[in-house]
């Protein structure tokens, strides 16, 4: 039987990851190489203009881990069109995740080259879930570092995810509601969002609204009687300020509460056009109305606003958020450290890894990370960044609430010195190695390299 595209990503099959993953894997079934592998999920470089990383996708990750199988659909398809044996279907049908997951919380910041989650498992396992895993946290957490990016530039203004309607797919969407709404976004537009993770739905209305009107005044009557609680005027569809006064009018006529009432700027010099309807407003004895701004809004045009005092409320953001536009991608890699007990790393030119399973201590005083081997002591006053979150191929931890997430992501932005914070020219701090992890680093490496040179 034909799958259906819809089926593509509704559970953790087998088969959501890549071949070579397979291939690798029914090798090492096949040479019964299954001892504990670590591997070290991390982003190598920060995108231009950033200074920090979100840690996101976690939630989503554990899950499709816990649910991780071959049903029998995948193992037919493994046998008849990509060659395994018998003896390999066989070994894949009985396979789970059974490992251990150390991770970074969703919400809290991260830099350049610290693990945001580290897996030890049985070698094929582990092996298996590499592109489950950079899939569900490497798009997560560069959505939630640009979102991070408006929260900074909006000061107190209120945001809303408008990105549904963008997202490369309607996973991709619910994913970037809750990356959105860990950095401070106060809702979504994507109703199935805000249903399955709590958050507040938001909505207007559209321009096809007023247009199937004989006139604006009628359609902004008719959303407003249909809507008394949540009014928002989307005022441009024609000209922005007769449309402002045909929003005063209907309010008024109809004795909208003005705390509850509100237009929406899609479109012009969002600025001027704030201002404008500021005044209006305000003139009509309307001053609680509030004033919302959407349309191509990126971190820089918040920034801008928001110094050129535009009376803006709330801003809509879309497209560039939910497709982290001018950072789509982040340079994430996940890499075998140890295996077997015995440290492991790559020695590729730009490429180079560091071995060992790890942990990252950070100061709440504000002074470096240290990256360090995980079996090092903790030093005085700092606090292991990555946390056990899975045991023996089951959750121990609750799934967090994106409040929790919230409040982990303020405490640290708060911590951020200035130079990091900034949206241009921004500085991202050094990550210190222990003495240990440099040491064990730089004798691997010799030794790999006597070895690489040595004839057999």
């Amino acid at each position: 039987m034909q799958r259906t595209w819809g089926d593509a990503g509704s559970a953790a099959g087998g088969l959501c990851t890549d071949l070579y993953e397979i291939r690798m894997a029914a090798s090492f079934l096949r040479r019964g190489m299954a001892a504990p592998a670590t591997f070290s999920l991390f982003v190598r470089h920060l995108p231009r203009q950033r200074g920090f990383l979100v840690a996101a996708g976690l939630e989503s990750a554990l899950d499709l881990l816990t649910r991780y199988a071959f049903d029998p659909e995948d193992l037919r398809y493994l046998r008849d069109r990509v060659g395994l044996t018998a003896a390999d279907v066989g070994a894949l049908a009985r396979l789970r995740f059974e490992g251990d997951v150390l991770a970074v919380p969703e919400g809290r910041l991260v830099f350049a080259d610290e693990p945001l989650l580290e897996v030890t498992a049985p070698l094929p396992q582990a092996q298996l879930v590499e592109t489950l895993l950079l899939n569900q946290v490497t798009f997560a957490t560069a959505v939630a570092s640009k979102a991070a990016r408006c929260r900074l530039a909006a000061a107190d203004a209120t945001l809303v995810d408008f990105s549904a309607r963008r997202t490369h797919g309607l996973e991709a969407a619910l994913a970037v509601a809750r990356a959105t709404g860990t950095v401070g976004f106060s809702g979504t537009s994507y109703v199935r969002a805000a249903q399955l993770l709590g958050l507040i739905p938001v909505g207007t209305m559209a321009h096809s609204y007023v247009q199937a009107f004989p006139d604006e005044t009628a359609a902004f009557r008719a959303f407003a009687r249909d809507f008394p609680d949540a009014t928002v005027f989307l005022v441009d569809t024609y000209d922005t300020e007769p449309g402002v006064r045909h929003a005063i009018a209907v309010a008024h006529e109809l004795g909208l509460d003005p705390a509850r009432t509100a237009v929406r700027l899609d479109s012009g010099d969002l600025g001027q056009q704030a201002r404008l309807a500021r005044g209006l407003l305000d003139s009509s004895g309307m001053s609680g109305a509030r004033i919302m701004a959407s349309g191509g809004l990126d971190e820089y045009e918040i920034a801008r606003l928001v110094a050129d005092g535009a009376p803006i409320d709330t801003y809509g953001v879309g497209t560039s958020v939910g497709v982290s536009a001018d950072a789509p991608g982040l340079d994430s890699a996940y890499k075998l450290v140890a295996y077997d007990g015995r440290p492991v790393m790559k020695l590729s030119a730009g490429k180079v890894t560091m071995p060992s399973a790890k942990q990252v201590y950070r100061s709440p005083a504000g002074s470096p990370d240290l990256l360090a081997l995980r079996d090092e002591a903790a030093p005085p006053g700092r606090e292991a960044l990555l946390v056990p979150v899975m045991r023996g191929g089951r959750r121990i931890r609750p799934p967090d609430e994106i409040t929790l997430a919230r409040e982990r992501f303020e405490r640290d932005l708060g911590r951020l010195p200035p130079q990091v914070r900034t949206l241009t020219d921004s500085r991202p701090p050094a990550v210190m190695r222990s003495d240990a992890l440099r040491t064990l680093t730089a004798e691997l490496s010799r030794r790999l390299d006597r070895r690489a040179g040595s004839t057999t």
